[in-house]
Formats: C-alpha cells, structure tokens, sequence
C-alpha cells in the first residue's frame, strides 16, 4: 500500500516556523566565483564540511562554503564535467562528463588514482553506495555501469540495462539502485534480488532523491512538474509545480527531514514544496539565468545552488 514516508518528531524542532512560515536556507551566505562558464554541478561531501564543483571549463573545484574560500582546483579532464561524487572519509572523489571516462581523485594531492573507463559516450551523473565500496555511473549509452572502489580494475563489475535513451540520473538506497532517464522510465534495480522494474512517468526525468526510509523517490520531470512516486508499487503519490523545467537537466532534493521538497526553475528561482500537502511554502531568485544544481547540507541548515552563470552560491536559513 502506498505511504509518505514517515516524518520524524523531532522536524518540527529541526524546521521551526517562523510568521508562519518554515525554516529554510533562502538567505545569500555566499558567493562562489571561479568558473569560466556554467557550473553544471555542485555537492556537498557527506559531512557537509566542503564542497566541490563541476564546470564547463573541464575543472572541478574544492571550497570551504562556510567561509566562501575556494581550497583547490582539480584539472585533467578534456571536456565538461557533469557530475562528482565525494568519500565518506573526504579523501577521495569521482568526477565524470564528456571524456566518456570516471576520473578517481585523490583530494589531498589534486592526482588522479586511476580512471574508469567503458562507457561509450557521455557520463551525466555519479553515485556513491555500499559505504563507498561501489560506484554508479549514468551515460548518454543508456545504461548504468557499477563499479568495484575496492579494486584496481578499470572495468565496470556490472552493466544495467534496459532504457531506450540517455540515463541522466542516479540515487541508491540500501540495496536499491534507481535510475532516471531521457526515456521517461524510472528503473528500479534489486541487487540482492537480482530483479528490475520500470515505471513509466511519460515525460524525460533528469533529476532523483530518495527519502530516507527508502519508501519514496522524488523525479524531476521535463513537463515543469516533480513526482513522488511510492517505491514499492510505483504509484505516484503527490506532485509538485510552479517551476520552470523544460528543456534543460536540474536536480531535486529533500530536506534532511523529509519535510519538504527542493526543485528549481530554468527562471533562475528556487522552490521549497511541503511534501505531504504539496504546497509551495517558500521561493526566491536565486540566480539570473538556470539553475543547474542543487545540494543540501546533511543538517539542512545550507543549501548550495549552482547556474549557467558561472557561479555556486551558499544559502543559509
């Protein structure tokens, strides 16, 4: 039977209403200015300590967000770079975009370790699971490849398949792989099951986020509209509008708490829904042109944003 997931009691504490209206990060903290061109990604690592950037400019970036101070720069790959992904204990990263390869960074030294090589065009999206252990790449070839972290093989362990277009999107939960794509399919892979199932959302999906309880799953789709769909039976449960989302990949997140839904607009705002009532409680202009990425910070307290502008910004509450 389909479910919201469970919101814990302590959300009311973590997103305080203020005037009647929650708390959220909608406040410039930051300013973070290096790239030449369009920021195509940006994450938070695990800890929400740092962050890193990914940019048309074929570099990816380290920063301090707190205080706005860019650590280091990243440089090898020979085309855009789409994606990154971060360790849990922030001493490596995965980076992909058009080379078609995964660079694996060591983040100390800024060298490669070693790169991924396999797929056949380019790899719009990154994915860490298992404590670490595997990583989960998505690729205009129509598949995602898992990939052993433990081994120096260069060689995907594993290849799932089954789209008729480009995969733009990857998230896990628990034994979980779901993966998004230009298709309109959402696919749910089982590991330990060894099983797959579709559900058909009829509209390119370019963005996921699964809720903490790995009940639900959160799709950014192409008709300006985000779908909460239940993960075990594939209903859809809510949906969210009043943004702009076209033409271009954007991302979606959740609060920490899963109280509410993050989405953005190719108008430049930011758009906070509450996830049961599907109501929108909160936007603001965030940037002047599409705001390509998202990331929340693991407490909720930041949000960072990145445009084709050129620049990440730093929210705060």
């Amino acid at each position: 039977m389909a479910s919201y997931p469970k919101l814990p009691e302590e959300y009311e504490e973590d997103e305080l209403y203020h005037g009647g209206r929650p708390s959220l990060p909608c406040q410039e903290q930051q300013v973070l200015k290096g790239h030449e061109g369009a920021v195509l990604a940006v994450r938070f690592n695990p800890h929400g300590s740092y962050c890193v950037s990914c940019g048309k400019d074929r570099t990816v970036r380290l920063w301090n967000p707190h205080n706005g101070v860019l650590v280091k720069t990243y440089v090898g790959h020979g085309y855009e770079v789409r994606d990154a992904a971060i360790t849990r204990d922030n001493s490596k990263f995965a980076s992909c975009g058009g080379d078609k390869q995964i660079f694996l960074w060591d983040v100390a030294s800024g060298n490669f370790i070693r790169k991924l090589r396999g797929h056949d065009s380019t790899v719009d999206a990154l994915c860490l699971a298992a404590d670490d252990s595997v990583l989960l790449s998505a690729g205009y070839d129509q598949c995602v490849k898992v990939w052993d972290m433990k081994s120096r093989s260069i060689d995907a362990i594993q290849v799932l398949k089954g789209f008729q277009d480009s995969v733009t999107c990857v998230a896990t939960s628990g034994a979980s792989i779901f993966a998004g794509s230009v298709d309109g399919s959402v696919r749910r892979f089982d590991v330990r099951m060894g099983r797959a199932t579709a559900d058909q959302l009829h509209h390119p999906i370019t963005g996921l986020a699964v809720t903490r309880d790995g009940l639900c799953l959160l799709a950014a789709c192409t008709d300006s509209t985000l779908r909460l769909l239940d993960v075990g039976g594939g209903q859809q449960l809510a949906t969210y509008t009043g943004h702009v989302h076209a033409a271009v990949k954007m991302d979606c997140c959740l609060t920490p708490s899963d109280a509410y839904v993050v989405g953005s607009s190719e108008t430049g705002e930011v758009f906070y829904w509450d996830l049961v009532k599907a109501e929108m409680v909160e936007q603001f202009k965030a940037h002047g042109g599409v705001v390509t990425s998202m990331s929340m910070h693991p407490d909720g307290e930041l949000l960072l944003t990145s445009s084709v502008d050129g620049v990440v910004k730093v929210w705060a509450k």
